[in-house]
């Protein structure tokens, strides 16, 4: 009985403030190293929410960036998320300092029954405020686009688990793939889907997930591949070389991801290319992009989602300069749950330490076949000064069969955080 009062009390605080219905607001996130700014491109709307109930004013991270609905009167937050975004790490590269560019996001957020303020904010490395913007939203606006008639793009579920209510609603989405090519989606969309939930805690959890498979069609079979000069026409406009990373899949037509998606619930997207070049990306809250032909295929999607949703950093480090230089600034700590430049190493996994352990801890050859959770240096790219809790992990190795203690226990909070009330 107190359970079902518990669930119906946290109905009614969505109930009071929202619709049955979401907000979709699109921007351009603009600038160069030096300054950054928002735009709001537009606003839209359609019948249905399946973004979470429950924990509308908290949040699990702090990523890179939040966005907030407000209630304008007494100032009090009606619902927060956040993310990070390609964007920003394109602010940390050299390009960055000779040209501005502009890209695009957008989020999804309750539709608010009246007045409110909805404000973006984006963070650089330190936590510090890169740019915001704060717009009022009035509900009754006539030119918030209405898509309830749009029609939805083929689909089917791969895991129905329950309502939206309830569960946690995952996209698969086709790039690069004919007409003719959707049996072979289908067929590599339940192999990423087999793939992810093989893993803890998304196998501990799998009741709380729907999966479904988004048939979008290309005008051309593969993706673009810029290094060998092939460009392709593709439903969601992606590429490799993102900041000239030769093995960095991604896409900036986030606008168009999200055409894709009207009249399907979502709130995670995983986007698989019809390619067997090597590469991915994700990135937290947005989206995991990765390629559905490569050998590396299935360990490589399973670590992309760790970003996009788990909110997780990688655990890898290079030994030369690469486009992720400046990603961190190691006398601050980083908001990713995994790694650590020791700052505030109290708020990551110092609970989970066994007793006696050295910081940094040593990787002897035993502990270089286990996932036992120390302080190893090396991780977020970085060779010194960044720290991970383990030798292997699927946020760093191919071959890692599982993600570490530490990984796992922050997939958990985020998975709890979408389904159950703190």
């Amino acid at each position: 009985m107190a359970t079902l009062l518990a669930i119906a009390t946290y109905a009614q605080d969505f109930s009071a403030n929202f619709w049955n219905k979401t907000l979709r607001i699109d921007y351009i996130f603009a600038g160069n190293a030096e300054h950054q700014f928002v735009a709001l491109d537009e606003l839209a709307s359609f019948d249905g929410w399946a973004g979470r109930r429950v924990n509308l004013d908290k949040v699990p991270v702090r990523g890179n960036g939040k966005i907030s609905v407000i209630n304008p009167e007494s100032g009090a937050i009606l619902y927060t998320n956040t993310f990070s975004s390609l964007f920003q790490e394109w602010i940390v590269t050299d390009e960055a300092k000779k040209l501005s560019k502009s890209f695009e996001a957008t989020f999804l957020v309750p539709f608010p029954k009246e007045d409110v303020l909805v404000e973006i904010t984006l963070l650089d490395n330190k936590g510090e405020v890169q740019a915001t913007m704060r717009h009022a939203v009035s509900p009754k606006d006539q030119l918030i686009r209405n898509l309830d008639n749009h029609p939805a793009m083929a689909h089917e579920y791969l895991l129905k688990s329950g309502s939206s209510e309830e569960c946690i609603d995952i996209a698969i989405m086709a790039e690069g793939y004919t007409a003719e090519q959707m049996d072979l989606f289908i067929k590599d969309a339940r192999t990423a889907c087999d793939e992810i939930f093989k893993y803890e805690p998304f196998a501990k959890y799998k009741d709380r997930f729907n999966v479904i498979a988004v048939k979008c069609e290309s005008m051309q079979n593969d993706v673009s591949v810029p290094q060998q000069n092939v460009w392709k026409q593709t439903a969601m406009n992606s590429n490799f070389m993102t900041f000239y990373s030769p093995r960095y899949l991604t896409t900036n037509s986030v606008h168009m991801i999200h055409d894709n998606l009207i009249g399907i619930p979502c709130e995670h997207i995983i986007i698989l290319a019809n390619t067997d070049t090597y590469g991915g990306g994700g990135i937290y809250n947005s989206y995991t992009l990765t390629t559905a032909h490569n050998p590396m295929f299935k360990p490589v999607v399973v670590h992309e989602f760790g970003h996009s949703f788990g909110a997780l950093a990688d655990e890898y480090f290079y030994e030369q300069a690469d486009h992720t230089e400046g990603t961190y600034d190691l006398k601050y700590e980083p908001w990713e749950q995994n790694i650590t430049s020791l700052v505030d190493f109290k708020s990551k996994w110092a609970d989970m330490m066994p007793k006696g352990s050295k910081i940094p801890t040593q990787p002897t050859e035993k502990l270089k076949k286990e996932y036992t959770v120390g302080v190893y240096e090396g991780g977020g790219y970085i060779t010194k000064g960044m720290y991970r809790p383990a030798v292997v992990c699927r946020m760093r190795d191919n071959v890692a069969t599982q993600f570490c203690p530490v990984c796992q226990r922050a997939i958990e909070r985020i998975i709890n955080y979408n389904t159950k009330q703190e």
